[in-house]
């Protein structure tokens, strides 16, 4: 963090207020994109985030939308102001997904804003946005290939790109960036759906500009002089909550050094050892004897590896506070060198931003004995058509994408919870009502995986099964870990049931699997495809995806079934409401 002046110790009425509005911008911001946005995976799923930066690039206040994008958007931030210096101007807006330039992975595009003072001198904040596109080419629909081995499969790569010049949008650069290039390398299409990316992006410049507004609203009640000291006061505050709870945990593990390892479902180690000073209260975290880099999409960019250190930091926190640049200030990150955290420029991650970073939270939380594993895995799910045809001609298409929840892990005092999103990721699932509208398929299935979370005092939350048949041909492709490792337990806990995923295939004269006896019954068959698989489905085909459990905490006692007192272990869960897109609608509607 850059050098700031001294300020007088705050005033906590002020210093709340503050926090506040800050995080009232991002999430009005994110009322906005949700509003404008025409994409499932935007608008119903919500997979997006918002956030306000300091004009050193370091980030002051977000919204709680999804934690791996909030930790690596300042990386982001940062290399755009390098890249570009003082020649921003009012009305300018940056575009840019490369992993190597502070992205996630390449279907996470970041749209930047510079906010300017009364003068349009100087930038005085900037404002950001970052939202997950369905479709951005590549070499499967959907943009998340299971298959992808080099960054050039896995769609539209761009380092920086200036979407709109003093309030000019550059469509024709649009469309060279995101169908032309990505359709360059072999067996790669551009965007399948231009015009859906299009308008989801100009929602997200949008909701920057609202940013804007009322940041520059709150300079002018205030007092840039007195924003600014308040915005550095909130930062101040969380890295003094980091100090105290590394502290904390020092005193009561008796040890300033912390140390765990996992594993990813190829075997390949993710090491951690954790050294906490206790007299300054800040920590290093080494994760020297982590594997190499992988021949997949499992490697992960630095600064995915910074979201999932910031996010377990501020989880662990007892205190209501903004997740905010200052939670990182006590620690330092040290990344080996060409290890599957630091990955060569042409490596694939689109599975890293999803997967590997789970792993990361759960070494990360069992180095700091927090609680059991979640069920470490987004079940990332994406199906589509269009792209290059067999004469290598572009196809114009569509491509669909969600995760799916799972089991969160138990701790010292309390049962996971069933059935949700975990960690990393804070989006919905797709509502079954708009899916079945939108697309060619029928969700035969959606609940409950009853006994996967693990047994022990205090229970790990089950998974969900998830059963989709599909109308019409299309390439479906599954990417998930936690199929060959468990969820682990602690303190004698059980683990969470591994999770699977099961082709129920028609048979058909043209795949030759129809039985030989003409008048012998015609049943399907069901296929393990493996954590990671693309399949042409046909007509009636169905994918059955059963998602992991989580761990327990502490060992059951005889005649226990791990419920503590709760029988099938959900009776603790709140009565079941109507959520989702569609009873927002409703609820919008009737308040007027």
């Amino acid at each position: 963090m850059s050098e700031q002046p001294k300020y007088n110790p705050p005033d906590p009425i002020l210093l709340t207020l503050f926090a506040n509005r800050f995080m009232s911008v991002a999430e009005a911001m994110g009322r906005s994109l949700q509003q404008t946005a025409i994409s499932t995976n935007i608008k119903e799923r919500l997979d997006f985030s918002c956030a306000l930066f300091a004009p050193d690039g370091d980030l002051v206040a977000n919204a709680p939308f999804i934690p791996i994008h909030l930790g690596s958007m300042s990386f982001a931030v940062k290399y755009q102001m390098q890249l570009h210096g003082k020649t921003l101007k009012p009305g300018d807006v940056l575009m840019t997904n490369s992993p190597h330039a502070g992205g996630s992975h390449l279907p996470d595009i970041t749209i930047i804003s510079p906010v300017f003072d009364a003068k349009a001198e100087k930038i005085i904040f900037f404002t950001a946005s970052r939202g997950h596109h369905a479709d951005i080419g590549g070499i499967l629909p959907g943009s998340m290939p299971p298959t992808s081995t080099t960054i050039f499969e896995e769609g539209a790569n761009i380092h920086s790109f200036k979407l709109v010049s003093e309030g000019v949008f550059d469509h024709d650069g649009l469309v060279d960036y995101m169908v032309t290039k990505p359709a360059q390398y072999p067996g790669s299409s551009g965007c399948r759906n231009l015009r859906d990316v299009e308008s989801d992006l100009k929602a997200q410049v949008a909701a920057n500009h609202k940013g804007i507004q009322l940041i520059q609203q709150i300079v002018d009640d205030y007092g840039l002089e007195t924003v600014q000291e308040y915005m550095y006061h909130i930062r101040t505050n969380a890295e003094s909550s980091v100090r105290n709870l590394l502290r904390d945990v020092a005193k009561r593990a008796g040890t300033n050094v912390l140390e765990a390892v996992d594993y990813l479902d190829d075997g390949s180690p993710i090491k951690l050892k954790v050294e906490i000073n206790e007299e300054n209260g800040s920590a290093e975290l080494d994760f020297e004897g982590t594997g190499c880099e992988i021949r997949g999409n499992l490697n992960s960019p630095i600064s995915v590896v910074h979201s999932a250190v910031i996010y377990c930091m501020r989880a662990m926190l007892d205190m209501d506070i903004p997740l905010n640049a200052g939670c990182l200030v006590p620690i330092t990150v040290k990344i080996p060198e060409g290890s599957l955290l630091s990955p060569s420029r042409t490596a694939a991650v689109c599975g890293g931003n999803v997967l590997t970073s789970q792993r990361i939270v759960d070494v990360v939380l069992k180095a700091f004995h927090a609680c059991a594993a979640s069920q470490g895995c987004t079940n990332n799910l994406t199906f589509g058509a269009g792209g290059k045809d067999k004469d290598g001609n572009n196809i114009a298409g569509w491509g669909y994408y969600e995760t799916i929840a799972g089991g969160s892990g138990a701790g010292p005092g309390w049962h996971g919870t069933s059935g949700v999103h975990t960690h990393i990721t804070n989006t919905r699932i797709g509502d079954v009502e708009i899916l079945e509208r939108r697309y060619p398929l029928i969700v035969h299935q959606f609940g409950i995986r009853e006994g996967s979370g693990g047994k022990g005092q205090w229970r790990g939350g089950d998974g969900v099964v998830r059963e989709l048949e599909f109308l019409e041909p299309l390439q479906v492709s599954i990417l998930s870990e936690r199929r060959t490792r468990q969820p682990y337990g602690l303190e004698g806990g059980e683990p969470g049931a591994l999770g699977r995923n099961t082709w129920v295939k028609q048979p058909r004269e043209a795949d030759g699997d129809l039985p030989e006896d003409p008048v012998a019954p015609v049943k399907p068959r069901k296929i393990n495809i493996g954590g990671k698989a693309t399949v042409f489905m046909g007509k009636g085909d169905r994918l059955l995806i059963e998602t992991p459990g989580a761990g327990a905490w502490g060992a059951p006692t005889d005649g226990d079934d791990g419920a503590h007192g709760h029988g099938c272990g959900h009776e603790h869960v709140r009565a079941w409401v109507p959520r989702g897109s569609l009873a927002e609608r409703e609820a919008a509607q009737a308040a007027f």
